[in-house]
């Protein structure tokens, strides 16, 4: 089943928000993030707010081929809620599921809507998720066309027995061909997603998969360790002994060859499980995410934050598409972060980043006080007042926070 929402307060029919919420507006980037729940098949590990053709089946609202009405439903309220201040976005960022499930028109489509209704910053990051077999040539050149900036591709393993066992149905041969078809068609950004720690998969396995996606020469490069969800059908499988579980240690081995053999390529880490060629190929927008910035989440499920306010949306395609139909807010319920609620996620999130956490955010004395303990053990460094991990405090970046925090 997807995943469950947090329960929250009860949210305004009409979308409103504070004013001290909307007072924070443009002291930060502002992005939007569009979700797309559709997928072609759902994949064991995947506990994200997706759904298949045979789960949805006809039930009104549900389908692909309303979903751009929907969405633009959703990004005119957006803009009725957030006032006529001048408030272009930085960041567009189209994920699900797999957003290329939809025809590249739909998605150009979404983007205009945005553009038209909040203006797009002259160097706005449009990028958009894709599975290397959702894609033709021809779509991405729609997309470039249509004002899209970056492609990420949820490549995960180049290997085929690590591909089956978290179902996933491409070829991996066609990863090369999707990311030079990117390139002819004008993406100047280009990401691959890997995932590591597959039950199955060797530390040559591993290896493969990063020489291939070097090979591809991509911009950014995310690397994610496997994590087993509640309720998913990866964890079922493991509960009835068919698979084993992640072992640590081989996490943290495969997370080291990854940190070596990209450096050794020229990429530099910028975030725990992401690095890029350079600064200006970063993702902006999950940046966005990681610094507090604002945001509004598109689409069934979707999570927003404006001003220390955070909702989410429901979670079914009917239900949303039926209360944008009926002139009212998707948002299932909200929550007001307090000041302490903030700091203790900027630390959860910035310790994570290269630029580091700055230390006066740990404003009690317990986490000045861990500080000087976690250099001792070469856990972080301090480099002009902020805090940043080193190679190891990266493997053990939870414990780092749960030793700051109190």
């Amino acid at each position: 089943m997807p995943s469950s929402l947090p329960s929250g307060d009860p949210a305004p029919a009409d979308g409103s928000l504070p004013e001290s919420a909307l007072a924070e507006l443009g002291t930060r980037p502002f992005g939007i993030y569009v979700h797309v729940p559709f997928c072609t098949v759902r994949c064991g590990y995947c506990d994200f707010n997706t759904y298949t053709a045979a789960e949805l089946g006809d039930q009104p609202g549900a389908s692909r081929a309303t979903y751009a009405e929907a969405a633009i439903a959703e990004i005119r309220l957006a803009r009725s809620v957030l006032g006529d201040r001048d408030l272009p976005v930085d960041t567009v960022f189209f994920g699900g599921g797999t957003p290329t499930l939809l025809g590249p028109g739909d998605l150009a489509a979404v983007l205009a809507a945005i553009a038209a209704e909040f203006g797009l910053s002259p160097d706005a990051e449009v990028t958009t998720e894709a599975n290397p077999d959702s894609v033709a040539a021809w779509d991405l050149a729609v997309l470039r066309e249509a004002g899209f900036t970056r492609i990420s591709f949820g490549m995960q393993s180049a290997v085929d027995h690590v591909l089956t066992t978290i179902d996933r149905t491409h070829d991996p041969l066609r990863v090369p061909a999707v990311v030079e078809w990117s390139r002819e068609a004008g993406f100047a950004e280009v990401s691959l997603d890997l995932i590591y720690g597959t039950p199955g998969e060797s530390l040559a396995d591993w290896a493969t998969s990063l020489e291939v996606a070097l090979g591809c020469h991509p911009d950014h490069l995310s690397a994610y360790s496997l994590i087993v969800e509640p309720g998913t059908a990866l964890a079922r499988r493991i509960s009835r002994g068919e698979l084993p579980m992640p072992d640590d240690d081989d996490l943290a081995d495969k997370y080291l060859l990854a940190d070596h053999r990209l450096a050794e390529a020229g990429m530099e880490w910028y975030e725990v499980s992401n690095w890029s060629r350079d600064p200006a190929t970063r993702c902006r927008h999950n940046e966005l995410y990681w610094t507090g910035g604002h945001w509004w989440g598109i689409g069934p499920g979707a999570h927003s934050h404006v001003g220390g306010v955070r909702w989410w949306n429901v979670k079914h395609p009917a239900a949303y598409a039926t209360r944008l139909a009926g002139q009212t807010s998707p948002a299932a319920a909200r929550e007001t972060l307090d000041a302490e609620t903030r700091r203790v996620e900027r630390v959860l999130l910035e310790i994570r980043l290269r630029d580091g956490l700055p230390v006066p955010t740990l404003d009690d004395a317990h986490g000045r006080a861990a500080v000087a303990d976690l250099v001792a053990r070469d856990l972080v460094e301090l480099h002009a007042e902020r805090l940043i991990l080193t190679r190891q405090g990266r493997l053990l970046a939870d414990a780092v926070v749960r030793d700051l925090l109190p």
